[in-house]
């Protein structure tokens, strides 16, 4: 999960992160999702990865492309990395035996 603060269409960022980042992610080892959110003046990143491996390297990308293309309209103001306890998108249940 990253939060990052904004200056901007908050659509607009989103679609420059869909066309660029998103396909950064996608040819990452270990990527299953990414979602953007947006609230208030803030972004709200989220990524699921197969390892917090997976997930470090990830942030590293995702640094040095935000760096690169976005530098000047967000700003990173918290980043974490923690195991996904349930999704329902991602079949990940809290029940043993259980298949979302």
């Amino acid at each position: 999960m990253a939060r990052y603060a904004i200056q901007g269409d908050a659509h607009e960022l989103a679609r420059t992160a869909e066309d660029g980042m998103l396909p950064i992610f996608q040819s990452q080892p270990g990527f299953k999702a990414y979602s953007l959110l947006e609230s208030g003046d803030e972004i709200i990143s989220f990524s699921a990865w197969e390892s917090a491996d997976d997930a470090e390297a990830a942030n590293r990308a995702a640094a040095s492309w935000v760096a690169e293309n976005m530098a000047d309209r967000i700003e990173l103001k918290e980043a974490r990395v923690g195991e996904i306890m349930f999704s329902t998108t991602l079949g990940v249940t809290t029940k043993a035996g259980a298949s979302a």
